[in-house]
């Protein structure tokens, strides 16, 4: 059944290269390993190491500045594949932040900040596994964010004030990609001015006393921490400010939808992961004489599952080659598609996978209750199931805007 999965698509070359290198990074962190780190809450230091060692942290890095220089097209096979081969969707996202969060640096960085930051990625040497939008009253309305950014009379640097709230792996990172607003929303005149982009180095911020985090409790994805965050006067050099001070939103909005790819490719890593645990059960398991997955019951299910799979991989990777090509696309119509069909593929699986393992189905020593966590979440994040429906809905069919 694997191999039909990875021929649901014709990968090139350089690919195949990733997915070979991943899984056999993948061989040596096997099922006991991840439900140890889920159970601990134990960030999979070594895992990410070992990616960090042999230069996965900065596929996205341009080869000038040490990097593989590789695109959304290898991305989504790499991420697929960490997903797919034991850690599920929260061993991508333990390193999701520290391959996308170089990509504004790539893109809007001063020379000067890329010539010092970005081989540090790529070797290594440096994380940028925090990115900091989301607060407690702007959440999928990032134009209401409240967080400030002042910056001083000689122009040497900004202060900061504000909160955050849901910014993942904070505690593992050096450096945090942090979205304020530079002027008030009250004195734009459009609700997408006003918001820049900047670059903090943690340490620097703890030193300054102008940080607080706090841990937040949460039922899914237990290795990835996720904190509120709060800003008393952070002073940031204003050679940090990352591109086009006012024009950080549009910086944002650059580049999400290959994310949103991603994003997709890593639900369909936990949905084939599921899947596999599902059959390999249902195959061993014997009830009244013979296997379970001989009851169209069970297989059903499971054969559904695969189909949407699929499906949605079809999707997903035609999408990332189209992203490749200079062709003129509506990347945003393919990216919220292949993340809400992988989304609602993955969850299915990891529901079918918890039926068929019965009561079985939520002990832990099984892992496919902690899947079926994660495939719930796949559905809010990085963004609702429903707001990816909204921008089908009124940009692709021409609906009017429904909020």
């Amino acid at each position: 059944m694997s191999n039909l999965l990875h021929d649901a698509v014709q990968l090139t070359e350089r690919q195949q290269l990733v997915r070979s290198s991943i899984r056999d990074i993948c061989a040596d962190f096997d099922h006991e390993y991840w439900r140890t780190r889920a159970e601990a809450g134990e960030y999979p230091h070594e895992f990410v190491d070992e990616l960090v060692e042999q230069g996965w942290m900065g596929i996205l890095v341009p080869e000038a500045y040490g990097g593989a220089g590789m695109g959304t097209r290898e991305t989504v096979v790499m991420m697929e594949e960490i997903a797919a081969n034991g850690g599920g969707f929260s061993a991508a996202q333990a390193v999701h932040g520290g391959v996308y969060n170089s990509v504004p640096i790539v893109e809007y960085g001063s020379e000067d900040l890329k010539s010092d930051l970005l081989p540090r990625v790529a070797d290594g040497e440096a994380s940028i596994q925090a990115f900091g939008l989301t607060e407690p009253n702007a959440g999928s309305n990032s134009t209401a964010i409240e967080t400030r950014a002042e910056a001083s009379q000689d122009g040497e640097e900004y202060v900061i004030n504000g909160q955050k709230i849901w910014t993942s792996r904070v505690d593992v990172s050096d450096y945090l990609v942090l979205v304020a607003r530079t002027t008030p929303l009250e004195n734009v005149e459009k609700r997408t001015r006003g918001i820049s982009m900047f670059l903090v180095d943690l340490e620097d911020a703890y030193d300054q006393d102008a940080l607080e985090i706090e841990s937040i409790p949460k039922s899914a994805s237990e290795f990835v921490h996720s904190y509120e965050l709060w800003f008393d006067d952070l002073r940031v050099p204003a050679e940090n400010l990352i591109g086009v001070e006012g024009e950080g939103f549009y910086q944002v909005l650059d580049g999400l939808n290959e994310e949103r790819l991603v994003i997709a490719a890593e639900c369909l890593g936990l949905g084939r992961l599921a899947l596999e645990r599902a059959v390999q059960y249902a195959t061993d398991r014997e009830v009244f004489g013979s296997p379970i997955g001989s009851n169209q019951a069970i297989q059903h299910p499971l054969a559904e599952a695969y189909a949407r799979l699929q499906a949605a991989k079809q999707l997903t990777y035609n999408a990332a080659d189209r992203a490749a090509s200079d062709e003129a696309v509506d990347l945003g119509a393919y990216a919220n598609a292949a993340k809400f069909l992988a989304a609602d593929a993955a969850y299915q699986s990891a529901d079918a996978a918890v039926q068929t393992h019965g009561g079985f189905g939520v002990a832990t020593e099984y892992d496919v209750e902690r899947y079926f966590r994660e495939a719930r979440l796949t559905r809010l994040v990085p963004i609702t199931q429903q707001l990816a429906l909204n921008y089908l809905g009124e940009t692709v069919l021409g609906l009017p805007r429904s909020y």
